[in-house]
C-alpha cells in the first residue's frame, strides 16, 4: 500500500503547504524537499535526497519550469513515479508544443503561429493585421504576454525582446486576438476528472485575466460538451495534475493554455472544493499502480 510522498519545491507556495498537511492528514508519510539543495550522481540513485528515495511517488511542484523539469528527468531514470511525468512536463511547460499537439487532436484552440526572427514576425503580423498576441514559448502568470495594435507596438516589443539574452525569446509564439468575455476559464484536472472550475475576471486596466495579476475568480460548473474538450486538452499533454485555461466565443471553448505546475488556492477558495485532497487521493492512487 502506497504511504509516502514527497513533496518537491524550489519555493514553498500556499499549494505545496495544503498538499504537505493534507497527506500527513491522510496517514501518508509526506516530506517536502527543496531541490536547490541537491546534487545528485545520475548513475547512482543512492544520491537522491533520503526522503525522495524513500518515498512511492512524488508530487514536483517547482516554480522554475527547468528546474522541475530535470529534476523529473533524473526521477524516472531511476524508476520513480513522478506527477506530473517528465513528457507532461515538456509538453505544458511550453506553449508550442501544447498548441501543436491541440491542432493535431483536433481540439479548439486559437489561430496560432510562430515566427523564428525579429523581422518575420513583424512582417507576418503586418500581413495578419491586428491586434494580435504575442507570448513568450516558456512562461507563466501572464508574464511578457502582450497584445499589439499595431506596427509602432511590434517594433516596440522586437526591440525589448532583442536585448533579452534567453534564446527563446528569438521564436515568437503569435496568436489570434479572440474576443471574450472579460473572463476565461481555469478547469483543474486530477487524473481523468474535472475537480473543480473557475471564471478568472480580468482587472481593471488589464486585458489578462491571471488571479496572480489581480483578477478575481468565480465558481463555473463545467458539464457536456466544455467538460469533455477539458478532458480531452489534459489527455492531449499526457494527464496529470493540470490546469487548462479556454475562452468562451460564440463557437464553444476554445483552449488557450495547459499549465503543468497549477497553482489551485484561488479555485479552492472560489470553489469550496478542496483540490490539495483530490491530488493526495490521485497521487496515493498513481502510486498504487
Amino acid at each position: 500500500m502506497a504511504n509516502s510522498l514527497s513533496i518537491l519545491t524550489d519555493r514553498l507556495r500556499w499549494e505545496e503547504k495544503a498538499l504537505y498537511t493534507t497527506a500527513l492528514n491522510m496517514g501518508l508519510r509526506a516530506s517536502i524537499v527543496d531541490v536547490k539543495s541537491s546534487s545528485i550522481d545520475i548513475s547512482d540513485e543512492s544520491t537522491l535526497p533520503a526522503e525522495v528515495r524513500d518515498s512511492d511517488v512524488v508530487l514536483q511542484r517547482c516554480v522554475s519550469h527547468y528546474r522541475g523539469l530535470y529534476y523529473t528527468a533524473v526521477l524516472e531514470r531511476f524508476g520513480r513515479r513522478v506527477i506530473n511525468s517528465f513528457m507532461t512536463s515538456l509538453m505544458t511547460g511550453n506553449k508550442l508544443l501544447t498548441s501543436l499537439e491541440l491542432v493535431k487532436r483536433g481540439i479548439p484552440t486559437p489561430k496560432t503561429y510562430v515566427s523564428f526572427s525579429d523581422e518575420s514576425a513583424v512582417e507576418f503580423m503586418e500581413r495578419h493585421g491586428y491586434p494580435m498576441v504575442v507570448k513568450p514559448v516558456v512562461g507563466s502568470w501572464g508574464r511578457m504576454v502582450t497584445k499589439v495594435d499595431d506596427r509602432d507596438d511590434a517594433n516596440t516589443l522586437v526591440e525589448f525582446r532583442r536585448m533579452l539574452q534567453d534564446p527563446t525569446y528569438q521564436v515568437y509564439y503569435l496568436q489570434e486576438y479572440v474576443r471574450r468575455p472579460p473572463r476565461d476559464l481555469r478547469a483543474v484536472v486530477v487524473g481523468d476528472d474535472v475537480v473543480a472550475a473557475e471564471y478568472r475576471y480580468q482587472p481593471p486596466g488589464d486585458w489578462r485575466t491571471n488571479i496572480a495579476r489581480g483578477g478575481r475568480a468565480e465558481p463555473v460548473s463545467l458539464e457536456g460538451h466544455d467538460r469533455e474538450i477539458v478532458l480531452k486538452a489534459a489527455e492531449a499533454v499526457g494527464g496529470g495534475v493540470l490546469g487548462v485555461d479556454a475562452m468562451e466565443t460564440e463557437d464553444g471553448l476554445l483552449v488557450h493554455e495547459v499549465n503543468g505546475g497549477v497553482e489551485f488556492h484561488g479555485v479552492t477558495h472560489a470553489t469550496g472544493v478542496d483540490v490539495a485532497t483530490k491530488i493526495i487521493e490521485y497521487a496515493r492512487s498513481v502510486a498504487k499502480r
